[in-house]
């Protein structure tokens, strides 16, 4: 139930961006999902990729500086109120949740989105036994 997300340092200057997405780009790597918290110097860029652990490698290897990190993707109901009713339900638990950020395509008929937590493995269990459904690593690389 776990999804891989490449984090990546990038400094904030002119392009830094367009360099790390044609490495990707230009090693077929297909970019799903992707948000960029940043601060006057530098930026995190947070991506979901067809191909995490080949897109790890590549990055890596043009002198990024990036890591893996498990997540978890979630479908929400696409309706008021749906995304409140997951939060209730880890909040319920104690489940702390370090960043969110929304999927583009969907998986069904609800929004889908991915989700870091401190406890991925309690969320993992939580969130299955009260019917919410979460996708696999592979569902989402193919979106």
């Amino acid at each position: 139930m776990k999804v891989q997300q490449i984090s990546v340092f990038l400094e904030n200057k002119s392009g830094r961006l367009a360099t790390l997405t044609d490495v990707l780009g230009k090693a077929g790597i297909n970019i799903r999902a992707l948000s960029i918290a940043d601060t006057s110097d530098f930026g995190i860029l947070r991506l979901i990729v067809n191909q995490p652990e080949e897109a790890f490698r590549i990055l890596k290897e043009a002198g990024f500086t990036a890591s893996l990190t498990d997540i978890i993707a979630v479908e929400v109901k696409d309706e008021p109120g749906g995304l409140a009713a997951i939060l209730k339900i880890l909040e319920s638990a104690g489940i702390n949740i370090e960043y969110l950020y929304a999927f583009l395509e969907k998986s069904s008929n609800d929004a889908l989105v991915v989700f870091r937590v401190e406890q991925i493995e309690d969320a993992i269990n939580l969130l299955t036994k009260n019917n919410v459904n979460l996708l696999k690593g592979a569902e989402v690389y193919k979106l």
